[in-house]
């Protein structure tokens, strides 16, 4: 999955970074991990902090202006921007426009029935952190559980697991 979110910052950052003179050319393949890494890694938090609502609005409405992925990851990138030396208001401004827009085009994507690259169970698999990379329940009941086993019926302690997931799969 991180390697396909790579390849979709690459193609959509043409403007903002590689013909941006405040980004070093020698940095335009970090800002492109830096972007793709702090995006994964929102989506990551959000998904392990129980905040699955939130993930599924994203991918049902198609619109993450202002959803707390956004924010989190835009602040992950400015700060990774800074540690490259890039001065925090060109960080500012290229984690203003390239975040929202990435996560929009992620989640047209994982909604497109004829895109395999993005499919929303093996980017669940990939946040859950299963070893195989593909959408496996128990491996996302671990995250709401501490890493325990589901009890029985897939519920944990805190609620019904697909209760949780339910929003992602409409």
């Amino acid at each position: 999955m991180l390697e396909n979110l790579n390849e979709l910052v690459r193609e959509n950052v043409q403007e903002s970074v590689v013909n941006n003179n405040n980004v070093p050319n020698e940095h335009n393949e970090a800002v492109i991990q830096a972007a793709s890494g702090s995006i994964f890694d929102s989506l990551k938090d959000q998904l392990t902090s129980g905040n699955v609502s939130g993930l599924a609005e994203i991918f049902n409405s198609g619109n993450a202006e202002g959803s707390a992925v956004t924010q989190q990851a835009a602040g992950s990138f400015t700060d990774k921007l800074a540690g490259l030396g890039i001065n925090a208001e060109t960080a500012k401004g290229l984690a203003a426009t390239i975040i929202p827009t990435i996560l929009s085009k992620l989640t047209q994507k994982t909604a497109d029935p004829n895109n395999s690259a993005f499919n929303i169970k093996d980017i669940l698999g990939s946040l859950a952190g299963g070893a195989d990379g593909k959408f496996d329940v128990s491996d996302v009941i671990g995250m709401f559980n501490g890493g325990g086993q589901a009890q029985a019926g897939g519920t944990t302690a805190s609620g019904g697991i697909m209760d949780k997931l339910r929003g992602l799969f409409n």
